[in-house]
């Protein structure tokens, strides 16, 4: 073969090639921009018939209103092609972290976790985050205050116990040493000089001399005395550009500059417009733009989750059937604070989504999903 021709085949090779890498590039880029419901379908050759049937789900899940108080712990079993899909909504404030945990017996399990925000005025919810679902997790900290809703939804194919935890933290430390929630005696918005003005903050009562304590890194913009709040500093959070005020101190750490969060600041105490009152210290938070927000979310303590129980211990059964003459079926697990749904009469056959305590989350023959107490149901044999 000449060398004229040993070039051209080259060159022919070359564009050969390119035109492959390019293809690929375009393949790439036309998979990243699927979500990750998208991308589980691509990978696993889903029918666009099953993988429909499974998708439509969320549309039940957005409809359902279970509420639920956090921390909250399911057990239960993942069953293929099962279709089960789980939501729940709660109120949550600006500071709140918000976590999903799902955890299989089985591995590797995927689980979808979202959380939505009901649009305001408006009776629909709209997606504001998705979890990791090969790590069947989900983190987000709340931005805006209102009622929010999760949406956990496994695999088609998944088929194991679980334990499902939707917990939530508040963003910033305690900001008084050893305080704790009930020590907070004032809230946001309380009418203060006769309901000339409201109160933008939370007062957090302790002995005069508490250590007062930064709740989130910083630095320093002020410290010093002036006006109604006494003797104050003021805490910058560049990563939520947002600034902390402390006030009513009795005295200041003097030097401060950049700060960690639990570092002291000054000590609790009554200046200011605060003279007549118990020693205490005004917590406020003021965002660019926005001006002052409620603190309470970001330091309010909130309980901790009862211990885990492994996956495998959660044996579930898949149907029940009302024993009662009658049982309510409510939309939160508890008898207090919750709406009846509906009622069954005794031989009503219930499918298990899972349990919480002693509460089973079931749906019933109308598909909706609703809790009923363990005392008023059997297994369905």
């Amino acid at each position: 073969m000449s060398d004229i021709a040993v070039k051209r085949l080259f060159f022919i090779l070359l564009m050969v090639l390119l035109a492959s890498c390019s293809q690929l590039e375009k393949v790439d880029q036309v998979f990243s921009r699927l979500s990750e419901r998208e991308k589980y379908q691509k990978e696993n050759e889903i029918s666009d018939e099953l993988f429909q049937l499974w998708n439509n789900r969320i549309e039940v899940a957005l409809a359902d209103s279970l509420e639920i108080k956090l921390p909250y712990t399911e057990n239960g079993h993942f069953r293929p092609r099962n279709f089960a899909i789980y939501s729940y909504q709660t109120y949550l404030l600006p500071g709140e972290i918000v976590e999903v945990k799902t955890t299989a017996d089985s591995l590797p399990t995927r689980v979808f976790s979202e959380l939505y925000r009901k649009i305001e005025g408006s009776g629909k919810f709209e997606k504001i985050a998705s979890g990791k679902t090969k790590t069947a997790s989900l983190n987000f900290e709340i931005e805006e205050p209102g009622l929010y809703k999760f949406v956990i939804q496994p695999e088609i194919e998944a088929n194991s116990p679980f334990r499902m935890q939707i917990l939530k933290s508040p963003s910033y430390k305690f900001p008084v040493l050893n305080a704790k929630n009930n020590d907070i005696g004032s809230y946001w918005g309380d009418m203060r000089d006769g309901g000339k003005r409201n109160h933008e903050g939370i007062d957090i009562f302790a002995k005069r001399g508490t250590p007062v304590l930064a709740a989130t890194d910083g630095r320093i913009r002020f410290t010093g005395e002036k006006g109604l709040g006494g003797k104050q500093v003021w805490l910058r959070d560049p990563e939520r550009d947002q600034s902390l005020y402390y006030s009513h101190l009795d005295s200041i750490v003097p030097g401060l500059t950049g700060v960690k969060a639990g570092d002291t600041l000054g000590f609790v105490g009554n200046t200011g417009n605060a003279r007549t009152t118990p020693p205490h210290l005004h917590f406020g938070i003021y965002q660019s733009g926005h001006g002052a927000i409620d603190p309470l979310g970001f330091v309010y303590q909130t309980e901790l989750a009862k211990p885990d129980i492994e996956p495998s211990e959660a044996r579930i059964a898949s149907k029940l059937k009302i024993t009662s003459r009658i049982a309510n079926l409510r939309n939160s697990p508890s008898t207090s604070n919750s709406q009846v749904l509906s009622t069954a009469k005794s031989g009503t056959s219930l499918s298990v989504q899972g349990k919480t305590e002693d509460w089973f989350h079931v749906r019933d023959s109308l598909d909706r999903s609703m809790y009923v107490h363990e005392s008023l149901v059997s297994p369905a044999l």
